[in-house]
């Protein structure tokens, strides 16, 4: 089975960013990760709704909170700061954060800087992202 990309209609502009953060405590991405990376083959990124510089226990804290709540194991390769973090609209009931590395996609692409938290590892409970090579995010609200 081949899993086909996820088309974009539209990216937000800033101030639709704005709106759309509202009242969002955080996203959770999962995705399947490189191949070549079998101890550890989900991507997860987690979006917060901060801009703020957060210290590294927070950081460690939160991260534990989102292992543990989510039985995600082995962590790796992470990656812990603020990042452009742009969103685009689909056929998906919620839009898709997409993390924005390239430079020319910032330059192109409206963003909202949020605090990113991007590693691999395992779970059992994203078989979606595992098994089946879907990307899937979900939203928790304040």
């Amino acid at each position: 089975m081949q899993a086909n990309a996820i088309k974009t209609d539209k990216y937000f502009e800033p101030i639709e960013i704005s709106k759309h953060l509202e009242n969002v405590e955080y996203i959770l991405m999962a995705a399947p990760a490189p191949t070549h990376f079998k101890d550890t083959p989900i991507h997860f990124t987690i979006f917060l709704n901060t801009s703020e510089e957060l210290p590294q226990d927070v950081q460690a804290a939160i991260l534990d909170k989102f292992l543990d709540e989510n039985k995600i194991k082995k962590p790796a390769e992470l990656m812990s700061k603020l990042m452009p973090v742009g969103f685009s609209q689909s056929l998906q009931d919620t839009p898709m954060p997409l993390l924005l590395v390239k430079p020319e996609d910032q330059r192109s692409i409206p963003y909202a800087v949020m605090h990113v938290m991007d590693f691999l590892a395992d779970s059992d409970n994203y078989n979606e992202a595992k098994i089946e090579s879907l990307t899937g995010w979900s939203y928790s609200y304040n």
